[in-house]
């Protein structure tokens, strides 16, 4: 169980750093856009590429808002309920929403090949969508991953300094 959750943390913060770097290149090409356009000479593809990379920062993050509790979440009645019932429906309730980001990210390889396999290319800067649709299907699966181990710390706890 320590394993996962430090593999978990690891992924989330390489995912992390790398979304981050990814954000800030996005800012970074929109102010010279912005900059540019003030010679009424654009810079080709700026919309299209931040509609993919941020679709991307947005995955890489999921796993990291799961890890650090940054997830919405209404547990009026949860909270009212016994501690041990609490683990059992919080085991269930990220369980259920692992089992859904799975298959979401699942579905989305699957999309991706087809993209691969069709050779689809974007409109304007004409680059290959999949890499970018793999990209979110692993934030997916990331997602599920912390899903999953919260899950199972909840059931079972690791012991306090415990490595």
């Amino acid at each position: 169980m320590a394993f996962l959750v430090k593999f978990n943390i690891i992924l989330n913060k390489v995912l992390t750093i790398t979304g981050g770097a990814f954000l800030v290149a996005m800012i970074l090409l929109t102010c010279a856009n912005i900059f540019i356009r003030q010679f009424y000479i654009p810079i080709r593809g700026t919309f299209e590429l931040m509609g993919y990379v941020g679709a991307v920062v947005t995955a890489f993050a999921l796993g990291y808002t799961q890890l650090t509790r940054g997830h919405i979440c209404v547990d009026v009645l949860v909270n009212t309920y016994p501690k041990p019932l609490r683990r059992w429906v919080g085991l269930v309730n990220n369980g259920v929403c692992a089992g859904f980001f799975f298959i979401a990210a699942w579905q989305v390889v699957k999309k991706a090949m087809i993209l691969k396999n069709a050779g689809e290319l974007s409109e304007t800067l004409r680059i290959i969508y999949y890499p970018f649709t793999l990209a979110v299907a692993f934030g997916c699966f990331v997602l599920a991953l912390a899903l999953l181990t919260d899950g199972l710390t909840l059931i079972f706890p690791q012991k306090a300094g415990a490595k």
